[in-house]
């Protein structure tokens, strides 16, 4: 899907009204979390006489709290039933809730807004599977990662609005224009839900289990049934761990750090959701109509680093008197703590949009739904366990600032070991460096590449990185046969490992290890897989395809699948190939060269020989 075609969705009856739906939730939301917050945090003695600190964290515990408590029953009802009932019952019931909202801001009663608080946070653990579980059935699989991305880049818009009316509306305490408000985006939400296009039940069958506890574990346990997916869920809660460590610490650092008005908070809050928008649709641009998993690492480095920038930029002492947005731009540190929080929302949209893709695309669709609320079970716990760490380490008195610090250490710590679990990711990062910055890439027939199911792949051999390029170009995991010399390589082994890589010898040097990747071969496509081959056996030493190798008859012979022919072209005569020349041409070669993949149609499994097969890769390299 093109750029253009990712805004496309939202001219369709599919998207449109879902769209709509889900960011006016957000939008409202977030209007009623902040415009509570900034009350509690600057007037606090028309609400409470708590200490503001300690409301703050509150408010955000009690708006997570269903989710721990109702994400088992809502996954299982997005499952049992039309998902797109069951959004439009969640925004029938967002009326009345912001009704009970408008109560309280007329009365100025904290308890009313609390409990409001609270039936959103009901509302929204309800809405997030549906919502979520929604899209694979309304969007094809190349299209998951555009749509995905306008979901956040809207979600993200909406919490803009939303924060910049709740700036507004909080420092004119207009709290009779609030309730109205509020209400009345309701009732448009229910109106969009209305348009939105019925959709089969998953699981008609499945029978809801109303225990709150057993059926959340029911939902985790449907996840972990998939090792990436579930880790991929991990990644998505630490995000939002991190989010809140960051963004509930927002008014406090405002009001104590730099000692700003309600309209400094605004701005930040603006300032870092229009960053996440912009990041959430560069995904789609970055990663190529694929979910791209290589941008998630790429995503934990930007958080660590403008974490700790951000720390550091931060003021020895408060202002002496509370600074307008005027003022605050004047000070030294100001662009460089709006550019730090820019630079988090940008990173976290990198971060976040893959691994909800990569989650939609490799959850069974009968429990994508229950997959969902397990992440928001999930998501819950840790920002329960954000607001209960922010508070503790306040508590001890560390300041906003050296939280930060502690928060970037933690993301980095986080981050090298999911990446170690599942190397697939830091795979998927190096292959997307590769042709983003010493490579551009051309492809073309990618479409001969099925969506789902197994088939051989067979590619010329011209240097040490054809797998990466293969693996950046190709949406789905390839398993690459590989030399078992270049397997073991320091360096390599690791990436091989992580891309599940088979290593083969000759028969005459290891006839173990070479029995062994016949058998691992035939495993992976009996499994629905890719395999990736180089039938001519070794590296080209002069830039010619030599013959086939007849190691691909006994494949087919074991498994008889399509063979899709593959041809590498541009990347002889780099620094990676096996060129005679000297270095300086190959370096020079490789800075932002351009390469090409090219794939052919599949030929069948008992038309398949290695003198045929060969001619189509040098028809294709051609």
């Amino acid at each position: 899907m093109s750029g253009s075609g990712q805004f496309r969705l939202l001219r369709e009856r599919r998207f449109a009204p879902f769209f709509l739906a889900q960011a006016l939730g957000a939008f409202n939301d977030n209007l009623l979390k902040n415009v509570l917050i900034l009350a509690a945090t600057y007037q606090t003695a028309r609400y409470s006489r708590l200490d503001p600190k300690l409301l703050v964290n509150l408010a955000g515990g009690l708006f997570i709290l269903p989710f721990v408590l109702f994400s088992g029953v809502a996954g299982q009802l997005a499952d049992r039933f039309d998902k797109t009932r069951v959004l439009r019952v969640v925004k029938a019931a967002e009326i009345l809730i912001m009704a009970l909202a408008a109560l309280g801001f007329a009365g100025h009663s904290l308890s009313l807004l609390l409990a409001s608080l609270f039936l959103m946070g009901v509302h929204s653990t309800f809405f997030a599977p549906a919502k979520y579980g929604l899209l694979p059935q309304i969007l094809k699989p190349t299209e998951l990662v555009g749509g995905n991305a306008l979901v956040e880049m809207g979600t993200f818009v909406a919490i803009l609005l939303g924060t910049t009316g709740a700036g507004v509306l909080a420092g004119r305490d207009s709290t009779a224009l609030v309730g109205a408000a509020l209400c009345a985006v309701a009732v448009i939400g229910l109106l969009a839900s209305l348009l939105i296009p019925r959709v089969p039940a998953a699981a008609p069958g499945l029978t809801i289990d109303w225990n709150p506890w057993t059926s959340t574990w029911s939902n985790i346990s449907a996840a972990r049934e998939s090792r990436p997916v579930f880790l991929s869920l991990l990644g998505l809660s630490w995000f939002w761990f991190y989010g809140a460590l960051v963004l509930t610490q927002l008014p406090v650092y405002c009001r104590f750090v730099i000692n700003s008005s309600e309209q400094v908070v605004t701005l930040m809050l603006v300032d870092f959701a229009a960053a996440v928008g912009l990041g959430s649709l560069l995904c789609e641009r970055l990663s190529g109509r694929k979910i791209e998993i290589g941008l998630v690492p790429f995503g934990s480095i930007g958080l660590t680093a403008f974490a700790v920038d951000l720390a550091l930029a931060s003021p020895a002492a408060p202002a002496a008197h509370v600074l307008a947005v005027g003022e605050f731009l004047a000070q030294p540190h100001a662009w460089r703590i709006l550019v730090d929080l820019f630079g988090i929302g940008l990173f976290g949209g990198f971060y976040a949009v893959p691994l909800y893709a990569m989650v939609q695309e490799r959850s069974p669709p009968q429990k994508l739904s229950r997959i969902i609320a397990a992440n928001s079970i999930l998501n819950a716990l840790f920002m329960v366990a954000a607001a209960a760490f922010g508070a503790l380490v306040l508590a001890t008195g560390l300041s906003v600032p050296q939280l930060l610090l502690i928060t970037a250490a933690l993301n980095l710590g986080v981050a090298v070991y999911i990446y170690s679990l599942v190397p697939e990711f830091l795979l998927r990062f190096v292959a997307w460096l590769l042709i983003h910055t010493v490579y551009r890439l051309d492809e073309r027939g990618l479409e001969n590449i099925p969506d789902e199911g197994a088939a051989l792949l067979v590619c010329n051999h011209v240097s040490f990185v054809d797998a990466l390029v293969i693996s950046a170009a190709c949406r789905r995991p390839i398993r690459f046969v590989m030399e078992s010399a270049i397997f073991s390589a320091p360096g390599i082994n690791l990436l091989a490992r992580g891309m599940k890589a088979v290593p083969i010898a000759s028969a005459k040097d290891s006839p173990l290890v070479y029995e062994r990747a016949f058998e691992s071969v035939a495993q992976e496509l009996a499994s629905g897989e890719l395999v990736c081959i180089f039938p001519e056996g070794r590296l080209t030493s002069d830039g010619a395809v030599a013959a086939f190798r007849p190691g691909m008859m006994r494949i087919l012979a074991q498994t008889p699948v399509p063979v899709i022919p593959l041809a590498l072209s541009g990347l002889w005569g780099s620094v990676f190939s096996r060129y005679p020349g000297r270095i300086w041409g190959p370096l020079l070669h490789s800075v932002s060269a351009r390469i090409g993949i090219t794939v052919g149609a599949a030929v069948a499994a008992q038309e398949a020989t290695p003198e045929l097969l060969r001619e189509r890769v040098l028809a294709l390299s051609a």
